[in-house]
């Protein structure tokens, strides 16, 4: 393919590579902020998330809608897209922005500026894409998390898809 995406049949380190299934894409503005947080929720149960995972994940999209309306320009774009069982979620702004982007925990003295880092914090996975016209800040999660105790418990049928995890191996070791 000449445009840079994978074919149906491209592998990516051997397995075929699944093209992302769009979930939401709408554009915001803070009228739309606790709106677009339900319909956030409702969508990422559907896709399979769950419990405090869930929570975390709706919280941080949050944190990173309302970082858009205060600091980039009052309005945004959400995109939720899911990608084999990972859902990648990206917020887009279009505000002048400054060229740093706190990250780090402030002072407890000050008020506000903890939404990145709360983003970062809730889902372990943020990353900050500075363009000419705004930010597009990108959060994700896995929708299937195995714990070492879960990973001997598997399925003959995960067994058998030929997709052994070497932390499958290392449990069968012990």
């Amino acid at each position: 393919m000449n445009d840079g995406q994978l074919g149906e049949d491209d592998q990516v380190n051997g397995h075929v590579a699944a093209r992302p299934v769009v979930l939401l894409s709408q554009h915001f503005t803070a009228e739309a902020v606790t709106p677009l947080r339900h319909l956030l929720a409702a969508r990422v149960t559907a896709a399979g998330l769950s419990g405090d995972d869930s929570d975390d994940f709706v919280l941080a999209v949050h944190e990173l809608v309302t970082n858009a309306v205060r600091h980039g320009g009052g309005s945004g774009h959400l995109d939720l897209r899911q990608v084999d069982d990972v859902l990648v979620c990206e917020v887009t702004d279009h505000g002048a922005g400054s060229d740093a982007l706190p990250v780090d925990l402030p002072p407890v003295h000050v008020p506000g500026g903890r939404g990145l880092w709360l983003a970062h914090q809730l889902t372990g996975a943020l990353m900050l894409t500075r363009r000419p016209d705004g930010v597009t800040a990108t959060v994700s999660v896995c929708l299937t998390r195995q714990t070492a105790a879960a990973v001997p418990q598997q399925s003959a049928a995960a067994k058998t898809d030929g997709m052994v995890e070497a932390s499958a191996m290392e449990g069968e070791k012990e």
